[in-house]
């Protein structure tokens, strides 16, 4: 892959979050006054409608009739709130439905089902219009149940239920996983370890079972002790790099499934006195914008999170608009972005101006 960056933004060139930063007032108040809704004054309808036209911006489908039967708030429910990628997710789904007068109910589990079923209730006790998962566990069924029994139609975003089938967003992770593990292999790293969250999750068992799979048909053993799995937080790379440290057979690779993941385990090879990547290459998963920055370089894998959350939104609107419409399964691009961190000379690896460019995109 050429490490360009996928199309992270849809939609309108300019959002609703820009308008309403140029106004002085809140997402929500620029999509009630280009939906016609009430409780603005008119003054503020009069500025924001100006600042709209002038920045060229247009509603995404245009004005929504309002439909009685809806409340205009969906839930999100994300595993935590520390690992950056779900408040990315956040961000997304929130800036999209401010876009059309909808609110957001955000919820962290701590990947606990017990967590999960009761703060599916609790949504369901709010009348939430919708849910998307970004928790959803391999072996869900409960919250689900709960859920399908209420009639509250869900969207899973990157994690899905090995046994109901629902509308998703997501990548081809174990595709994305191949496409890491040869990169490194390429590199002539023999003594691999693979790091990933917890395999309950769908996405993370996918990654595992991408890079074993592929080392295998590259004639690379992994063998079990170097096959961990822990928290999707930097604390969890740091626990993990400790371990595959604990002994005498140090790798000198370690795969990563997530960001934060490779992050920790950067920070404790540090703390050993190992350098990154001429003693252990280090590799991550998400392609999160400061992981990409100059000042770590992380070799990593880009999910493009804005446009995914955006995409799960879109997907949930569809279900609430077509109840019975047959289920989705949304793949979005990926892409390989190559920093310092897997050991290519700078003249291989991707522009730190790109990685620029989508950060301004995605916080616009």
């Amino acid at each position: 892959m050429s490490g360009k960056v996928p199309d992270e933004v849809s939609g309108p060139a300019v959002s609703a979050a820009a308008v309403a930063r140029a106004a002085g007032v809140s997402a929500a108040t620029v999509s009630y006054v280009m939906n016609g809704q009430s409780g603005v004054s008119e003054n503020t309808r009069r500025r924001v409608l100006a600042l709209a036209r002038e920045m060229g911006f247009r509603p995404r489908g245009g004005p929504r009739t309002p439909d009685p039967r809806r409340n205009n708030v969906v839930g999100l429910v994300v595993p935590n709130v520390t690992n950056p990628m779900f408040p990315r997710w956040a961000q997304g789904v929130v800036d999209r439905a401010a876009e059309i007068g909808y609110e957001v109910f955000l919820a962290s589990t701590g990947d606990d089902a017990d967590v999960m079923a009761s703060t599916v209730r609790a949504m369901i006790a709010r009348r939430v219009d919708g849910l998307i998962l970004a928790s959803t566990q391999r072996e869900e069924v409960s919250a689900l149940q709960l859920l399908r029994a209420a009639r509250v139609p869900y969207v899973q975003l990157s994690r899905r239920s090995d046994f109901l089938a629902a509308d998703f967003v997501g990548i081809e992770d174990a595709v994305a996983a191949e496409a890491m593990m040869r990169h490194v292999i390429d590199h002539g790293r023999q003594r691999i370890a693979t790091v990933i969250g917890p395999r309950f999750s769908s996405a993370s068992a996918a990654r595992e079972r991408g890079f074993l799979a592929t080392a295998q048909s590259l004639g690379v053993e992994v063998p079990p002790h170097r096959r961990l799995s822990t928290r999707l937080n930097n604390a969890g790379g740091r626990l993990a790099a400790q371990e595959l440290l604990a002994g005498d057979d140090h790798p000198d690779a370690i795969l990563c499934g997530s960001d934060e993941l490779a992050i920790g385990v950067m920070e404790y090879l540090l703390k050993r006195g190992l350098t990154v990547p001429d003693d252990v290459v280090v590799t991550g998963f998400d392609g999160l914008p400061h992981s990409r920055s100059v000042l770590v370089g992380l070799t990593t894998v880009i999910q493009p999170q804005i446009g995914m959350a955006h995409a799960a939104f879109d997907v949930l609107q569809e279900r609430l608009d077509r109840p019975t419409a047959p289920f989705q399964s949304l793949v979005m691009p990926h892409d390989l972005w190559i920093g310092r961190t897997c050991g290519c000379p700078p003249e291989s690896q991707s522009s730190p101006e790109t990685t620029s460019t989508t950060m301004r995109q995605e916080t616009e």
